[in-house]
């Protein structure tokens, strides 16, 4: 039960019925105690600024944000810090008096997903696939760790773009994507392929190094087509689940002021309605 005191926050989107995160916050609150909520917040694009400032001035506390409002909410935000500039989006809104600051929380929970699965983000040259807002985000935290990062992408003007917001990314030419691999020590599936109902990722890891790591950055299915090719050849693997369960740390911890740990437990409860491959 929540009081007329209670903090609220909660997730925009449209559509946004799919998303897991109130599932995971209002977790968190329940194992804390703390008298609060978080939402589901359906808008659609042409009302996003008016329901941002809305739900700034009903005492929300703050906001995630999700497709296809990313960068309709950098526009929003009085001030934006160096994780959302570099990744040219928003996934976090924080709401005070002074006005709404935005973050971006989806590289550093790349970031974080790595080294929880024990993989050092620096090890070595990084493969991405995609040129999306995901692949911007993880590029640039990529890239301010010092690490070489090259994309790959079906388009090569999505691919140029990304690279001309990301000064130090290096662009691969798709059809070399195979042949390439035994230069790297991580590749990151970033695009929605292999997601639940969508075409596998087009890739052979015929070529891949004993000591290279795949990632994917997709979770539904738990082990996609590609982290399945992977783990048959012996590769250590690392799913997007954690991904999703890092990126929400950041927003819980100022909005409700207690950093979040994540746990079996937690793993259990968010993977538990995922379909396994």
């Amino acid at each position: 039960m929540i009081s007329g005191a209670a903090r609220l926050a909660g997730v925009l989107g449209w559509p946004v019925a799919h998303s897991r995160s109130p599932k995971l916050h209002n977790f968190w609150l329940a194992r804390h105690t703390i008298d609060g909520a978080y939402v589901p917040l359906p808008v659609a694009p042409e009302n996003f600024a008016t329901a941002v400032l809305g739900l700034r001035a009903a005492g929300f506390r703050g906001a995630n944000v999700t497709i296809p409002h990313k960068e309709a909410a950098f526009a929003v935000c009085a001030r934006v810090d160096d994780t959302a500039r570099r990744a040219g989006a928003v996934n976090t809104l924080t709401f005070a008096a002074e006005g709404i600051t935005g973050s971006n929380t989806d590289g550093a929970g790349f970031l974080a997903n790595l080294r929880a699965h024990g993989v050092n983000p620096v090890a070595g040259p990084a493969l991405l696939l995609g040129a999306g807002g995901a692949a911007r985000a993880i590029a640039a935290e990529l890239l301010a760790l010092g690490v070489r990062v090259r994309i790959a992408n079906r388009t090569p003007e999505r691919a140029a773009s990304l690279a001309a917001a990301l000064p130090g990314i290096e662009i691969l030419d798709w059809a070399r994507r195979n042949a390439a691999l035994a230069d790297y020590a991580l590749l990151v599936n970033t695009t929605s392929a292999g997601m639940h109902g969508a075409p596998e990722l087009d890739l052979d890891l015929a070529r891949a190094p004993a000591s290279l790591t795949v990632a994917d950055i997709v979770y539904v299915p738990l082990a996609t087509p590609l982290l399945a090719a992977a783990a048959a050849r012996g590769l250590r693997t690392v799913g997007g689940l954690g991904m999703l369960l890092h990126q929400a740390v950041p927003g819980f911890s100022l909005w409700f002021g207690v950093t979040p740990q994540i746990d079996q437990e937690v793993i259990a409860l968010m993977a538990a309605d995922i379909p396994a491959t």
